[in-house]
């Protein structure tokens, strides 16, 4: 194991613990910025020590998992000191997550799979049952909020949000057991010819301490990601309202830096023909984002106050809708080239350009 990765999330850490709640200055805040882009890198060796100890489709899975909860308690962190402001953060941050997971990564797996070998190929059975629960819980957690009656606003009632939480969680955590227990074959890497990959080809399964090993260090790099990225996160908000964009834009950059170390494990995952395994990340982490977001949002709703607005608007509801449809027809053949991989890619950019300017 290299050393750096070692090295890098602890000192993150350890500017983290130095810098946590204070107003950083400009050079703090390029410093802090150069060891969050370390612990990213850190954070993906360690994610592909533990996944190639664990094997698929487990290894994709704590990475989801993993990158969520640090998201979700960085949403609580700044809901808690970010004021009427803060009201719409989680619908921003979590939306943003399913356009980023379900089109760029997604796009950009396939896009590389498809320019190494041609056809990028996988499991239509599996991916195809992971886009649904994505779709499904997307839609009852971001777009039924704008059209119900029982409060003003794009919000639930407490008890609307209640139910919510609890089918958003047990759908994710259903699919958990088909992904990893009944169906556990649907979520395996398949080479093109459509031969299952279950071990990598000429390397060295790492041993059991160094998965342990790999597997602390990967929590630790995340909270480091995530901790600077709520330390730098004054200045990226003054640099939006300086740019004069909207403040769904912070929404946007949060999920783009938590997300970064699992579209660097998936791009190089889809670069050793391990499309399947893309698609895990990509699709697993979108569907956590949301099946576990929603329901400690609303937990903590008990103690925050203001209302909560999940809704979204209808420019959102159009790219959400679009992306549903273009990726049924993209997960249904289980095979893909680069049309499909731009096309996905395409979508993303209209949303990032639809936040910036709507």
């Amino acid at each position: 194991m290299s050393r750096w990765t070692w090295y890098v999330p602890l000192l993150a850490l350890l500017a983290l613990g130095l810098t946590f709640g204070r107003d950083l200055p400009a050079a703090v805040v390029a410093v802090a910025s150069l060891l969050l882009a370390g612990a990213v890198l850190a954070a993906v060796h360690h994610a592909e020590v533990v996944a190639h100890r664990v094997g698929e489709p487990y290894g994709s899975l704590i990475l989801a998992v993993a990158v969520t909860v640090i998201e979700v308690a960085l949403i609580v962190t700044l809901m808690v000191s970010g004021g009427e402001k803060a009201q719409s953060l989680a619908r921003d941050t979590v939306f943003a997550a399913v356009m980023i997971t379900c089109n760029g990564i997604l796009g950009l797996s396939l896009l590389v799979g498809a320019l190494r070998r041609r056809i990028a190929v996988f499991n239509p059975e599996g991916t195809g049952a992971a886009f649904a629960t994505v779709t499904a819980i997307a839609t009852l957690s971001l777009v039924l909020p704008t059209f119900t009656t029982s409060r003003p606003g794009p919000q639930f009632s407490p008890a609307q949000l209640g139910f919510a939480a609890v089918v958003s969680l047990g759908l994710y955590l259903l699919f958990v057991a088909v992904q990893t227990r009944r169906h556990r074959d649907d979520f395996v890497p398949i080479t093109t010819a459509g031969e299952v990959i279950e071990t990598e080809e000429h390397l060295e399964q790492p041993s059991a301490r160094a998965a342990w090993q790999s597997l602390g260090l990967l929590f630790v790099a995340l909270v480091a990601v995530v901790g600077l990225a709520k330390g730098v996160s004054p200045t990226i908000e003054a640099a939006v309202a300086g740019a004069g964009l909207p403040q769904s834009v912070v929404g946007v950059v949060i999920a783009l830096l938590v997300l970064l170390p699992e579209t660097i494990a998936a791009v190089r995952a889809a670069a050793r023909d391990r499309i399947q395994t893309s698609l895990n990340l990509a699709l697993g982490s979108a569907m956590a984002s949301i099946g576990l977001t929603i329901p400690v949002i609303a937990t903590a709703m008990i103690w925050l106050e203001g209302p909560l607005l999940l809704g979204l608007g209808g420019t959102q509801m159009v790219l959400l809708a679009l992306t549903v449809v273009v990726g049924t027809l993209t997960v249904v053949p289980g095979r893909a080239n680069i049309l499909q991989g731009g096309l996905h890619l395409s979508l993303l950019a209209v949303f990032l350009f639809l936040a910036a300017s709507p």
